[in-house]
């Protein structure tokens, strides 16, 4: 791990894998939180909250952000970056100033919600901070109506930030603290000028502190730091990974009309209860999509023909394992955070062989082991070269023939499935009335649900597969929080 100032940033820095965030903090063995210039009652809410030991990261960029230095961090997501940028912002606040003080760019809407969940779990020791997420994908009227009432933070994606910003329902004139998260993916996606535009709403660099975080540091990424840093301190963690140990690796050669055939005998042999499959178009998703469920696999697909609904919907439902397999454009899952993720399947080795370490990255995390699988043709060995030549090592080859279910096997089979109730948090419906009325009233098991998730309108819960349709009847003929409910399978 090296930390130095920044003034002339070195391009083209070690990329790190982007495995999802856990639910907990990253397991480590760094220096304790208490060492950090932090008040009693912060130090409390994180042990509550199980920090106790801080991760890579952190320990390299809390004490300079604490001390008000602009940080560039090379991070990748689940490293433990939200702690490492939240606990600063958090430390610049005046609760008692309702003004919004810190605002945080994300480059998807999934990421920026995870970031507004954890930064309001580090928040609770700070008294009454209300955090926003801003995003595309939901109606705007209501967050203005939000933001007219005021809020600390705000977290969202570049185009809906600047939309507030340039009609008014967004003042950051009492800015102090501007982050921008996964800096490289925002790039990627084209959000430069929106960006660019945001900053030049904010107070001057001189006024604020900016922290950018970045898994790799491209060119771009580097002009985008002097534009926008002042001074800016550098984190970059060391090459080797946590995860790259956690994960084995195997390569297969196919032939072109073999490929989507041998992921059906990846899963029937290996069986992982949640993979993410990878493939580089979306009609690629499309046949895969179409062969697993040929199979009586529960694949759902993930790509930018999607609209918003349907793609929260997926991720809902693999999130809360009721589909085994997600079928994913590189584009798609930006942003894309999975705990407990038991496989990666590169269905096509992506031309850039940082991507395939940003894919591989997405299992064995957090300390868990997992499983990376990769198909390729004799067409995309000089790809595989690239990746063999970032990795440092040569890739593991096994034959395709190895690849046999075992005698009799079900098809795969999610253990869990989706129960949409109309009425969310608008309703005031909260996770514990959920559960309440399907285990006190209903007189179901608490083993048989799984994770609840409320949104503003929707209300997704996840029951055992065995028990999902005498569930999904009584709650369509009971009552949930003393009002009737509808209610549907995914």
């Amino acid at each position: 791990m090296t930390v130095s100032p920044a003034a002339a940033p070195v391009p083209g820095a070690a990329p790190a894998p982007s495995p999802a965030a856990a639910a907990a903090p990253p397991a480590t063995s760094g220096p304790a939180f208490s060492t950090l210039p932090l008040p009693p009652h912060v130090l409390a809410n994180l042990q509550q909250l199980g920090y106790e030991r801080m991760t890579a990261i952190q320990a390299a960029s809390l004490p300079l952000a604490l001390a008000g230095k602009d940080l560039i961090a090379q991070a990748r997501t689940g490293s433990g970056k939200t702690a490492a940028f939240a606990l600063p912002l958090l430390a610049n606040l005046n609760p008692r100033r309702f003004a919004v003080q810190a605002m945080v760019l994300c480059p998807t809407r999934e990421l920026a919600e995870q970031v507004s969940q954890e930064v309001r779990r580090l928040a609770r020791a700070e008294g009454d901070i209300k955090v926003l997420t801003l995003c595309g994908g939901a109606t705007f009227a209501p967050q203005a109506a939000s933001l007219a009432h005021g809020a600390h933070v705000v977290v969202g994606t570049p185009g809906r930030l600047l939309d507030h910003l340039e009609r008014g329902t967004l003042d950051v004139q009492a800015l102090n603290t501007l982050v921008l998260d996964e800096a490289d993916r925002m790039l990627d996606m084209g959000f430069a000028e929106d960006i660019a535009a945001i900053a030049r709403h904010c107070p001057a660099t001189a006024h604020r502190q900016t922290l950018l975080f970045s898994a790799t540091y491209p060119d771009d990424v580097a002009k985008l730091a002097a534009r926008y840093l002042r001074e800016p301190q550098q984190v970059r963690l060391a090459e080797k990974t946590e995860s790259a140990a956690q994960v084995a690796q195997r390569f297969y050669e196919v032939a072109e009309d073999q490929r989507l055939h041998a992921v059906g005998l990846l899963l029937a042999h290996f069986r992982p209860e949640r993979t993410i499959a990878f493939c580089n178009t979306k009609q690629q998703c499309r046949d895969l999509v179409a062969v697993l469920q040929a199979q009586g696999i529960v694949a759902l697909e993930l790509h930018g023909d999607l609209d918003q609904r349907d793609r929260d919907q997926v991720l809902v439902r693999f999130a809360q394992r009721s589909a085994s397999v997600l079928v994913a454009t590189d584009v798609a899952a930006r942003g894309l955070d999975i705990a407990g993720l038991d496989a990666v399947i590169n269905v096509d080795i992506t031309p850039d062989p940082e991507v395939h370490v940003h894919r591989v990255g997405r299992t064995g995390r957090a300390g868990l082991t997992g499983q990376a699988f990769s198909l390729a043709s004799m067409d995309e060995m000089g790809r595989v070269g690239r990746i063999d030549e970032l990795q440092g090592r040569p890739s593991q080859w096994h034959p395709l023939a190895e690849l046999q279910a075992a005698p009799g096997a079900a098809p795969l089979r999610p253990p869990m499935a989706t129960l949409q109730l109309l009425g969310g948090r608008k309703e005031k419906i909260r996770k514990g009335d959920v559960l309440g009325a399907i285990t006190k009233d209903f007189g179901f098991d608490g083993a048989d649900v799984g994770r609840i998730d409320v949104n503003d309108f929707s209300t997704y819960v996840a029951v055992r597969r065995e028990v999902a349709d005498a569930v999904l009847k009584a709650l369509n003929t009971g009552k949930v929080k003393g009002r009737s409910v509808k209610a549907r399978r995914l």
